[in-house]
C-alpha cells in the first residue's frame, strides 16, 4: 500500500476517533447536567422538608407553651377564687367575733352592774338580819347561844331529810336509766354461756389392788412413805380403809403429782426410794407439759395471742386451783366469755375484754409462793410479762383494791361477780357460811333503832326491821346506805348483798 493511502486512512481514523470522542463528551456533558439537576431537585426537596419540619416543631412548641400558659392562668384563677373565699370566710368570722365580743362586753357590764346591786342588797340584808335577830332575841328572852343551838338543830333535821330525799331521787333516776340497759346486757351475756363446775377438795384417793400394797408403800421402817412425802410435799394417809390410800395437800398441783406418781408406782411394783425419786421427777415433767398444753388449748379457744410463757404456764396451773369449790381455770374462762359478751353489748373492744377477763385471777396460781394478795401478785406478774395496761389494771382492781383506769377493768369486775355469785358457782364450808350470815346480822343490829336483822337468800340479802317510833323515813334511807357501806368495808363475800330496811307503822285500837 502506498503512503498516501496510509495517510488518508490514518486521517480518516483520527477523524473518526475525534467524532467518537466528541459524541462521548456530549453524552457525558448531558448526563452530568441531568445528575446536577437531579441533585439540585433533591436538595431543594430536602430544604423544603426541613423547613416544613421546623415550622411544625415551632407550631407544636408554641401550642405547648400556649397550653401551659392557659393551665397556669386557670390555676391562678382557681387560687385567686380560693383566696377570695378564704378572705370572705375570715371576714365573716371576724364579724362574728366582733359581734360576740360586743355581746360579751355587754354581758360583762350587766354582770358588774348586778354584782354592785347584789353587794348593796347583801349589805342591806345583813343589816336587816342583824336588826331582826336582835329584835327576836329581845322578844324570845333567849341568849345568842341558845337561839343558835335551836336553829342549828332544826337545820340538821332539815338537812337529814333533804339529803335522804336527794339520795332517793338520785337512786330512782339511776335505777330508771340503768336498770333496763343493765338487765339486757347482763342477761344476754349470761344466756350465752353455761359452764359446768368441778368441785375439788384438799384430798385425793388412790385405789390399791390389795391391802398388801399398803405395807410396800410404807416400806421398811417407813422409808418409802417418808421418801414419797418428802419428794412430793404431800401427806400420804394409810389407815384401816380397805384398798384405799388418801393423798392430802392444800396444793392441788402437788397433790396431782403425788396421785399420778402413786398410780405409776403401784402399776410398776418396784417401790423403793430411788425408784420413787425417778417416778416423781418424770411425773412432774409430764404434769408441766400437761399444764402448758391445757393453757395453749384455752388460749386457742379464746383467740388470745402473744402470751408470755410465764403467764401461759400460770394460766395452766389454775386448772389445779379452786376457790370456794369453784375451779379457777373454768372460772377464768367463764369470766373471759362474759367480759367479751358485755363488752360487745357496750361497744367496747371484746377481744381485749376477753383477755382481761381470762387473766383477772392469774395471781392465784402463785399467791401461795409470794407475799401479798392474788390481785397484787397477779398485777405484778402481768406487768413483768409486758401485758397491756388495761389487763394489769383489771387484775389489780377487780376486788376494788385500786381505782379503775379503764372500762375494761369495770367489765372484768362485773363479769367476775356474775361468775362467782350465780347459783351453783361456789360453795362455802358450813363454818364460813354461818360466820358470814352472823356477821351480816351483827352489823345491822349494831345501829340504834334496829329491832331485828335477818340474812336471807344464802346471805345475798339482808333485811333490817327498824322501830318506826325511833327511825323516820328519811333516816331509813340513810341507814340502808350506811349498813351497805359498812358491809363493803368489813366483810368479804362473793357477789353482792342487797340491804333492805323495813319501817312499818302499826296502829291498833280496840272496839268495846
Amino acid at each position: 500500500m502506498d503512503p498516501i493511502t496510509l495517510l488518508v486512512g490514518a486521517a480518516l481514523g483520527a477523524l473518526g476517533l475525534f467524532v467518537v470522542l466528541m459524541a462521548t463528551r456530549s453524552t457525558l456533558l448531558r448526563r452530568s447536567g441531568e445528575v446536577r439537576d437531579e441533585a439540585t431537585r433533591q436538595a431543594e426537596a430536602l430544604v423544603r422538608e426541613a423547613e416544613i419540619r421546623a415550622r411544625d416543631e415551632e407550631l407544636e412548641r408554641r401550642a405547648r407553651t400556649d397550653r401551659r400558659e392557659a393551665a397556669q392562668h386557670e390555676e391562678w384563677g382557681r387560687r385567686e377564687h380560693r383566696l377570695g373565699e378564704l378572705e370572705a370566710a375570715i371576714d365573716r368570722r371576724t364579724e362574728k367575733l366582733d359581734a360576740r365580743d360586743h355581746e360579751f362586753r355587754g354581758r360583762l357590764e350587766s354582770l358588774e352592774a348586778r354584782e354592785e346591786d347584789s353587794e348593796a342588797t347583801r349589805i342591806e340584808l345583813e343589816t336587816l338580819t342583824t336588826r331582826a335577830r336582835d329584835e327576836l332575841l329581845a322578844v324570845s328572852g333567849l341568849d345568842r347561844g341558845e337561839a343558835e343551838a335551836r336553829v342549828l338543830g332544826r337545820l340538821d333535821a332539815e338537812l337529814v331529810t333533804e339529803s335522804a330525799e336527794r339520795i332517793q331521787r338520785a337512786q330512782q333516776r339511776a335505777e330508771e336509766e340503768a336498770e333496763v340497759r343493765a338487765q339486757k346486757v347482763l342477761s344476754r351475756a349470761v344466756q350465752r354461756l353455761a359452764v359446768g363446775y368441778t368441785m375439788e377438795s384438799t384430798t385425793s384417793t388412790v385405789t390399791l389392788p390389795s391391802d398388801a400394797m399398803k405395807g410396800r408403800l410404807i416400806g421398811r421402817e417407813g422409808r418409802n412413805i417418808r421418801s414419797f412425802e418428802k419428794l412430793t410435799g404431800v401427806d400420804l394417809i394409810i389407815d384401816d380403809t380397805p384398798s384405799v390410800v388418801v393423798v392430802s395437800c392444800f396444793d392441788a398441783v402437788r397433790r396431782e403429782v403425788a396421785k399420778r406418781s402413786l398410780d405409776k408406782l403401784i402399776e410398776d411394783g418396784r417401790i423403793q426410794p430411788a425408784r420413787i425419786e425417778q417416778i416423781v421427777a418424770e411425773t412432774k415433767r409430764e404434769l408441766d407439759d400437761d399444764i402448758r398444753q391445757t393453757a395453749k388449748k384455752v388460749l386457742h379457744e379464746l383467740d388470745v395471742a402473744r402470751v408470755d410463757p410465764r403467764l401461759e404456764f400460770c394460766l395452766g396451773r389454775l386448772k389445779y386451783r379452786t376457790s370456794y369449790g369453784q375451779n379457777q381455770l373454768e372460772h377464768a374462762v367463764e369470766v373471759a366469755y362474759l367480759s367479751a359478751a358485755i363488752a360487745g353489748e357496750m361497744g367496747v373492744d371484746p377481744k381485749l375484754a376477753r383477755r382481761c377477763g381470762l387473766f383477772h385471777d392469774i395471781g392465784k396460781a402463785i399467791d401461795h409462793e409470794l407475799e401479798g394478795g392474788h390481785a397484787t401478785v397477779g398485777a405484778d406478774l402481768a406487768r413483768r410479762c409486758n401485758e397491756r395496761p388495761e389487763v394489769v389494771n383489771t387484775i389489780a382492781a377487780h376486788h376494788g383494791d385500786v381505782p379503775f383506769e379503764s372500762l375494761h377493768a369495770v367489765i372484768g369486775q362485773v363479769a367476775d361477780a356474775i361468775s362467782a355469785s350465780r347459783p351453783g358457782a361456789r360453795r362455802d364450808t358450813m363454818e364460813e357460811y354461818i360466820d358470814r350470815l352472823e356477821n351480816l346480822e351483827k352489823i345491822a343490829a349494831s345501829y340504834p333503832g334496829v329491832d331485828g336483822a335477818f340474812a336471807v337468800s344464802a346471805g345475798r340479802e339482808l333485811r333490817v326491821i327498824v322501830d318506826a317510833a325511833r327511825v323516820d323515813d328519811a333516816t331509813t334511807v340513810v341507814r340502808a346506805r350506811e349498813i351497805a357501806r359498812r358491809i363493803e368495808e368489813e366483810l368479804d363475800y362473793p357477789g353482792e348483798v342487797r340491804v333492805t330496811v323495813v319501817r312499818e307503822t302499826r296502829v291498833t285500837d280496840v272496839a268495846r
